[in-house]
């Protein structure tokens, strides 16, 4: 299986969540999108262990099976139909989980969470594991 973490899951990986060390564990390939990379460097940025979380991420995408993804054109499309369903039906998400999905939706992988937003998206396009 193919999975895509968002900020919440590795976060959670990191907690020692079982069921999201299993998800990694056995998946045959990981994707981690540009953003999410972001949001977590930002977050070490305002931390006391910017050195010890920076060397964390750095071994995780390292690793064969992690594939970290860039938004291209194409992703746009997708973004769009996510953001244009998303206010149709009311549920709320930021322009980050919407590029995360997107990027989800485009490489065809399920997208873990523990965001509570995404619980709301039923989007039927997008596969999610989504945790709380």
């Amino acid at each position: 299986m193919k999975y895509m973490l968002d900020t919440t899951a590795y976060s959670e990986l990191l907690r020692g969540h079982k069921k999201v060390g299993e998800v990694v564990r056995n998946a045959d390939e990981l994707y981690v999108p540009n953003v999410v990379i972001a949001e977590l460097e930002y977050g070490f940025r305002l931390g006391n262990k910017q050195p010890e979380n920076e060397k964390l991420l750095t071994r995780f995408v390292s690793n064969k099976k992690v594939h970290v993804l860039l938004p291209d054109n194409a992703t746009t499309s997708y973004f769009v139909n996510i953001a244009v369903f998303a206010h149709k039906t009311g549920v709320q998400l930021s322009s980050h989980d919407i590029w995360i999905a997107a990027l989800a939706e485009q490489w065809g992988v399920i997208l873990v969470s523990f965001d509570k937003d995404f619980e709301h998206l039923s989007y039927e396009d997008l596969q999610l594991w989504v945790n709380n």
